[in-house]
Parts: C-alpha cells; sequence; structure tokens
C-alpha cells in the first residue's frame, strides 16, 4: 500500500468520488449531503491523499480542508475491496499530519448517522462528537465529530 499527496483530478481517482457519490446517494436526500466537488478539492488549502494498491491502482482517498482555526476532513472513502486492510486509517493519518503540518491543532468533519462503520471508525481514532462548526447547521443527518492534534 503506497499513501501519497495526488490530484483528486485523475480517472481512477475521479472513480473513487464517483463511488463514494453514488454510495452517499443511496443513504441520504441530496440537502443532507455536504460534498466538496472536485473544484473544490483543486483548491490551494486541500490537501488530497490517495491510497494505491502494489499494482498503482488508486483503492482509497480523502482530503484535508485547511483552515484558520482547523482543519476539516471531506471525501474520506476506500473501495469495497479495500476495506478493513489500513487503509482508511493510513488515509486519516495523513490528512491528520497534513494538518498539523500546517498549524492546525484540530480537525473536524460530518458524517451522516447511517454510516455506523464510519462512526466506528472515527471513534476508534480518538474523534468526539460535538456540535456544529464552520457553516455547519443542525441537521438529523448530521453527525459533527472532532480530534485535538498534538502540538
Amino acid at each position: 500500500m503506497h499513501v501519497a499527496l495526488e490530484s483528486p483530478d485523475q480517472p481512477d481517482v475521479r472513480q473513487l468520488i464517483d463511488e463514494l457519490d453514488a454510495y452517499q446517494d443511496t443513504l441520504y436526500p441530496p440537502e443532507c449531503r455536504h460534498v466538496l466537488d472536485l473544484a473544490g478539492l483543486l483548491q490551494p488549502q486541500v490537501r488530497f491523499v490517495v491510497v494505491r494498491d502494489a499494482l498503482g491502482a488508486a483503492v482509497a482517498c480523502g482530503a484535508v480542508v485547511l483552515q484558520a482555526d482547523h482543519a476539516e476532513i471531506k471525501r474520506l472513502y476506500v473501495a469495497p475491496r479495500w476495506r478493513r486492510r489500513g487503509a482508511a486509517k493510513a488515509v486519516l493519518l495523513r490528512l491528520e499530519h497534513e494538518a498539523r503540518a500546517a498549524g492546525c491543532h484540530r480537525v473536524c468533519l460530518e458524517t451522516g448517522p447511517l454510516q455506523v462503520a464510519a462512526l466506528n471508525f472515527y471513534d476508534r481514532l480518538g474523534y468526539v462528537r460535538r456540535g456544529p462548526f464552520g457553516l455547519y447547521r443542525e441537521d438529523p443527518m448530521s453527525i459533527f465529530m472532532e480530534k485535538r492534534l498534538p502540538r
């Protein structure tokens, strides 16, 4: 498994993003989905991480948006055949590293209540539930979490 900063604008990476969108379309109505589109992922304050297998295929991805007082995890996704093999943890740890390197000491995220495996994953890695942050508002289809990063 190879983990690196890459552009999200690559065909195999865009396929992962499309798979994530298709999955979330089955769970939540459009007004409850707070996604960052490709143009947003290409902004200078965004770091995008890709995990590739031994053959170079993209199997997982995620982004961190660097802001003045925190960083936000977005678009974390692992292809089904690669789940439970450490890819999600590798992405998240790299995103946390990028946030820390940029001077952020708090990482936040928004996910949905129907994604139980994701909620359990974030719990295991030290994320705790909190109220809305940034421009988010209370929504029964949103769960907000954060983790303090060591200085």
